[in-house]
């Protein structure tokens, strides 16, 4: 009892104390899930039709892409250059399909696994697969047993690390491949539904067919809106502000910015220069006279030492004629040119070599390899080799075609230890090649001529900055850019000798500026920057940059300033169509030929052939909609009136009316139009779903 009395006691501090302790539960329990709230936003990329697209699974998009290329061109290393166009390609992909998707759950379209199934492996395999090379025969054609042997592969079990990792790669090249198919029949349905409402009727058909029944030969004369000065009219302010809210919507912009910047190129400075060529001068005589050659080039050269057999056509032009006038151990060098100083040595020389060579093959796996010496004694007793190759051979598409590989050439990405055990090989020679998968029983069917080569050492040193060339540059470029002010800029350029240069209406998705690598840092930049702001230095790989924000433009309206002057030419070109009218009517009142009309401007009579109202262009005077449509209504050999067009002012007359004999088809006509139709009409479709989704693209807080 005297505990409870003293808790009792206690009561107001102790509920005030409980009180503390579930408020501090609940602000902590709050703030660590607002915690995950926070930084799941931070990881979203973008926002795509009210879809939340995380930076991973954004990233792992890219990272697929990427391995997709490779596979598709079989290169290993990207430049910055293609790496941002895949970077762009996946953003736009992912977008069109968010978008699509949207709009096919909205009315119920889907594609069924069945469905999807037989558009990848079934009978009616979509084109997308079909035009890989990854599943292409010797023949260069799509061929189903090497699909369904690569979809076979992804189930295999891994023994090792690396088998792993190519495993991955495969599958996850399917799965793009897959899920591209899948998202191409969504947009097929999509477009065929679209296509079946927005399409062409009777009246369509009769006015097309009408547009083009009648054609006449129009004569003109088109006096151009520079034959009038400028200064000839007057555009008053009041007259930019009118035209300015009549056009207001042509002139929407996303949030974009303006920098003046200055590069300073990362070059040798003349000391790496002398420092290059004294390195090589100093190796020359043990170059010429060391008897471990390739130990010396493979420890100092740019590049390495392999062994190639050069050709005329193969062989560095600067060191052709070298290279076959002269006798083995002779050297040349050191030679400069473009920044790379050169020696070489001649390994050996006289040597007559094939170009190319055709080989077949038998190939064994491990479990098999006991059978090579009885069927190598069979093939050289006389035994047809395409036949075994049919029989014992393990690759099928090549033992389908009798074992044939097809022609390799010297030097192009072939097995090394293959290439010389091939080239070296008389035809018909057979021989084997044994790896850790196998043994391959390989048969030379043809060579080419043997040409004239030789084997060089090549020592190359190009000529780079130095260390104390690269802190030099910076150093100027950190001295440009110390307590810079965006009104100093271009002086201290000028003053300088640097040249200044502007990148215009840069957008928070561009990727790079001009030619600089690199610089999307730049831009990451800019957006966070204010007006007039000058930046520290930029290392963009082969230069360093410094810049300032000159503009910065919030989304919506370009100003009216921002296109006065566009603005100003219009009307002034609209001004000088009212005067040039004015003062043609009067001329054609008393002369009314267009010879004399031609005449009061040094210029003759033209003539547009076969025009109709459903021309395109008005002759040689190009896209001219006006006088077109003037030319189909006007009377035969009677003179217009002064017609505004887009060049100039036109008088025309039209003769030689001929009328089209065919008849009207309805069911043709709309055929057509529905045909030119689906060409524009599913890019239009999904254009106009852009311009009305709702996307947020946080991508430059990432990249």
């Amino acid at each position: 009892m005297a505990v409870l009395d003293k808790i009792r006691s206690k009561g107001v501090l102790l509920v005030g104390a409980v009180g503390l302790a579930l408020f501090a539960f609940i602000v902590g329990d709050f703030l660590n899930s607002g915690s995950s709230y926070f930084n799941k936003s931070r990881e979203t990329v973008a926002k795509i039709v009210g879809e939340d697209i995380n930076i991973k699974d954004y990233s792992a998009s890219i990272e697929q892409m990427t391995d997709v290329y490779k596979i598709e061109t079989g290169k290993t290393e990207l430049d910055e250059g293609m790496l941002t166009q895949l970077r762009s390609s996946v953003w736009e992909s992912l977008v069109n399909e968010k978008i699509l998707n949207a709009e096919a759950k909205k009315i119920g379209l889907s594609v069924s696994a069945d469905e999807l199934s037989d558009r990848l492996i079934g009978n009616n395999i979509h084109p997308l697969i079909l035009q890989r090379r990854a599943f292409a025969g010797e023949n260069g054609q799509f061929s189903r047993p090497i699909l369904v042997q690569f979809l076979n592969s992804l189930e295999e079990k891994p023994t090792n690390g690396e088998m792993q990792q190519q495993i991955d790669k495969a599958k996850n090249y399917w799965m793009f491949w897959e899920k591209t198919v899948k998202n191409s029949i969504l947009q097929e349905k999509y477009n065929a539904l679209i296509s079946k409402s927005v399409t062409a009727n009777s009246l369509d058909a009769k006015m097309n067919y009408q547009d083009r029944k009648v054609s006449v030969d129009v004569a003109y004369v088109v006096k151009p809106y520079f034959l009038v000065p400028d200064s000839a009219v007057k555009v008053s302010n009041s007259d930019i502000k009118e035209r300015y809210n009549k056009q207001k919507e042509k002139f929407k912009q996303d949030a974009n910015c303006t920098i003046n910047y200055v590069s300073f190129s990362i070059k040798p400075m003349q000391e790496d220069y002398k420092d290059a060529e004294t390195w090589i001068n100093k190796l020359r005589d043990e170059f010429k006279t060391t008897t471990d050659v390739i130990g010396l080039v493979n420890s100092n050269s740019d590049v390495m030492y392999d062994g190639r057999n050069y050709s005329v056509k193969t062989v560095p032009v600067n060191l052709k004629d070298f290279a076959f006038s002269g006798k083995t151990g002779d050297i040349v060098g050191p030679l400069f040119a473009n920044d790379t100083y050169t020696m070489a040595r001649i390994m050996e020389s006289g040597i007559m070599r094939s170009d190319s060579v055709k080989l077949r093959h038998i190939f064994l796996l491990t479990k098999d390899e006991v059978k090579t010496d009885s069927i190598m004694s069979a093939i050289r007793g006389g035994a047809n080799f395409g036949e075994l190759a049919k029989k014992y051979s393990a690759v099928q598409q090549t033992a389908s075609n009798g074992g044939e590989i097809g022609w390799i050439q010297e030097g192009a990405g072939v097995d090394k230890e293959i290439a010389n055990t091939a080239f070296g090989k008389a035809v018909n020679e057979v021989f084997t090649i044994k790896n850790t998968q196998g043994t391959q029983i390989m048969q030379v069917m043809e060579k080419t001529t043997a040409n004239s080569k030789v084997k060089l050492a090549i020592l190359e040193r190009k000529v780079v900055p130095s260390s104390k060339s690269y802190s030099k540059i910076y150093n100027d470029a950190k001295q440009f850019a110390a307590d810079m002010t965006a009104d100093k800029f271009e002086k201290t350029a000028k003053d300088k000798k640097y040249n200044m240069l502007t990148a215009a209406n840069l957008l928070e998705s561009v990727d790079k500026i001009a030619d600089i690598p690199q610089s999307r840092q730049i831009v990451r930049w800019v957006f966070k920057s204010d007006k007039g702001e000058v930046s520290d230095v930029f290392d963009c790989i082969n230069q360093f940059v410094v810049a300032v924000t000159t503009e910065v433009n919030k989304k919506g309206y370009r100003s009216v300033e921002k296109v006065t002057d566009q603005l100003k030419a219009e009307i002034i070109k609209d001004k000088k169509a009212e005067l040039m009218i004015k003062n043609m009517s009067e001329q054609l009142s008393k002369t009314p030929s267009l010879a004399a009309l031609a005449a009061s401007i040094n210029d003759s009579v033209k003539v547009a052939k076969a025009v109709n109202f459903a021309s395109y262009q008005f002759g040689v005077a190009g896209m001219e909609p006006s006088v077109i449509g003037k030319s189909s209504v006007i009377s035969l050999n009677k003179i217009s009136g002064p017609i505004k067009g887009n060049a100039g002012v036109y008088v025309i007359s039209t003769s030689n009316k001929t009328v089209n004999p065919q008849p009207f088809d309805a069911k043709m006509e709309m055929m057509q139009l529905n045909s030119r139709m689906s060409y524009s009409l599913p890019y239009m479709i999904i254009q106009d779903l852009k311009e009305k989704a709702d996307i947020v693209d946080n991508r430059m807080n990432f990249f």
